[in-house]
């Protein structure tokens, strides 16, 4: 399946894809959130669309898109998962994952606009492949791993470089910001993508390729991410890891490029689609 919710900010209903076709699930009840994923909710929705084929609602394609996840209890992040991003931003490659946060307040819609932070001038992209866990996940055997995944999603892990490494303590100050994780446009089950380690990752800044990778290139899998994560922390039904990003970051250039107001920034991953979004400055609401 393929899992949406659309509609404006704040007030987004449910709803599938299939067969190109967005559809309306509302009647289902509840949300695409951690009581969802908990209570065996992936199968308790196929039932619905099956029992309802044929009578559900489509979706206009003027609707925005939300998160296809309402706001989970966590984004945990992976940095320097590939060898030539570690290369590129002249980092050691890790022996171990490199774990970060990010906000929950910084989700938003795959094709809402970025808000470049108030005294940014380091806002940078990174196309990467976030994996949302189905149920509850601690100290998981790396065998065992990929049991825990509800699905994957599309993530621009919109990142500050200058408050993520030139301001004292985490990377998770540059990375949480506010609209800081456009996510989606749909959330897929596992068995709508196949190899899941040999996916093609893009995104291009102004029609301009700057990122052009491939998940066959991870340093540490994803059955081992989620081992490695859940020994740290309990993930909870529709948290997301999001597992780094391939070469070709703002950071990376010589000299460095950043993203500044009206640039538009187009990011896709093999089987989860596309998302755009336009970089706007700073206002005071």
């Amino acid at each position: 399946m393929k899992l949406i919710r659309y509609g404006q900010a704040g007030k987004e209903k449910t709803g599938v894809i299939i067969n190109d076709v967005k559809y309306d699930t509302s009647a289902f009840g509840g949300d695409y959130n951690e009581q969802f994923f908990e209570d065996n909710g992936l199968q308790r929705l196929e039932e619905f669309v099956k029992a309802n084929e044929g009578k559900l609602a489509p979706v206009n394609d003027s609707e925005r898109l939300g998160s296809p996840i309402a706001r989970p209890s966590k984004i945990v992040c992976i940095g320097l998962n590939y060898a030539d991003h570690a290369h590129e931003t002249n980092a050691t490659i890790p022996s171990e994952p490199v774990i970060f946060m990010k906000s929950t307040t910084s989700l938003v819609g795959p094709n809402d606009n970025i808000i470049i932070p108030k005294n940014s001038v380091k806002t940078d992209w990174e196309v990467e492949l976030a994996i949302v866990i189905g149920k509850k996940a601690s100290y998981v055997e790396e065998a065992e791993a990929n049991d825990y995944i509800a699905g994957y999603v599309l993530h621009n892990d919109v990142s500050e470089r200058e408050f993520q490494l030139e301001r004292n303590g985490t990377w998770d100050k540059g990375k949480g910001c506010d609209t800081f994780a456009p996510l989606g446009p749909f959330l897929a089950t596992p068995d709508e993508l196949g190899d899941v380690d040999n996916l093609k990752l893009w995104l291009t800044v102004n029609g301009q390729p700057m990122q052009n990778g491939t998940t066959a290139n991870f340093i540490f899998k994803i059955p081992y991410l989620i081992h490695y994560v859940s020994q740290f922390m309990t993930l909870l039904p529709g948290d997301i890891i999001s597992t780094g990003t391939p070469a070709g970051v703002g950071l990376g250039f010589k000299p460095p490029v950043y993203l500044k107001p009206g640039d538009v920034v187009e990011l896709g991953i093999d089987g989860l689609g596309t998302s755009k979004q336009t970089l706007v400055a700073y206002a005071k609401n």
